[in-house]
């Protein structure tokens, strides 16, 4: 994904979660494991991919695997898109 994509997941994680913020978290930091999103947390992730990369998440790709960075983030909303034709 490019940089400007991923850069618009880190600037919503900072806007939208405090924690991060002072955690001054960078795009490889642990969200779950540190507490910066937690399963609410996740639900607006989900929403905010859905909407900007035009993706649909499924309950089984809700793993920790791909919500475990800002980094994973952006390569799980990649895979997304080239997988539904779909790239910016």
């Amino acid at each position: 994904m490019s940089e400007a994509n991923t850069a618009r997941l880190r600037d919503f994680i900072l806007q939208n979660f405090p924690t991060a913020r002072k955690r001054r978290i960078d795009d490889d930091s642990p969200l779950l494991e540190s507490g910066v999103i937690d399963s609410l947390g996740m639900l607006d992730i989900v929403k905010f991919l859905e909407q900007t990369f035009e993706i649909k998440v499924e309950d089984e790709e809700l793993s920790p695997d791909n919500f475990a960075s800002i980094r994973c983030l952006s390569d799980f909303a990649m895979k997304k898109s080239a997988a539904a034709g779909f790239m910016e």
